[in-house]
């Protein structure tokens, strides 16, 4: 498999109408998604808490986290953030796919629309 790349615009969740756009590399295996401190701190994300991570090697991190807005498409989604630091990946992860209504469809290496479904009444 190859990696996917698109770019998306983050904002603020208080001022939807600043955003940056960020170029990401599509993790559907990540929950969370990376952006670099940098942009966060110009949007004026601030963080609320702060999560662990366990790396593939065994190793763990632990990053800040904040919410975002993310728009891609037309749509928009809010979802956790976590700060990325030098040397962090920038990854947009399976929360934010699904907040903004997108899935990886990973043979054709980009994002498509997530299948919605409604339970009806049962009997």
């Amino acid at each position: 498999m190859g990696l996917t790349v698109v770019s998306l615009d983050v904002a603020n969740p208080a001022n939807p109408e600043a955003r940056e756009t960020v170029e990401f590399m599509v993790d559907s295996g990540a929950v969370y998604s990376f952006v670099p401190r940098d942009v966060l701190r110009r949007l004026g994300i601030v963080p609320h808490s702060r999560q662990h991570f366990r790396l593939a090697d065994g190793s763990t991190i632990e990053r800040e986290r904040g919410d975002a807005l993310f728009f891609y498409k037309n749509q928009r989604g809010a979802a956790p953030v976590m700060f990325g630091e030098p040397g962090d990946a920038t990854l947009l992860g399976a929360g934010t796919l699904e907040s903004l209504g997108f899935v990886l469809d990973a043979v054709r290496r980009e994002l498509a629309p997530l299948p919605m479904g409604v339970a009806g009444p049962t009997g």
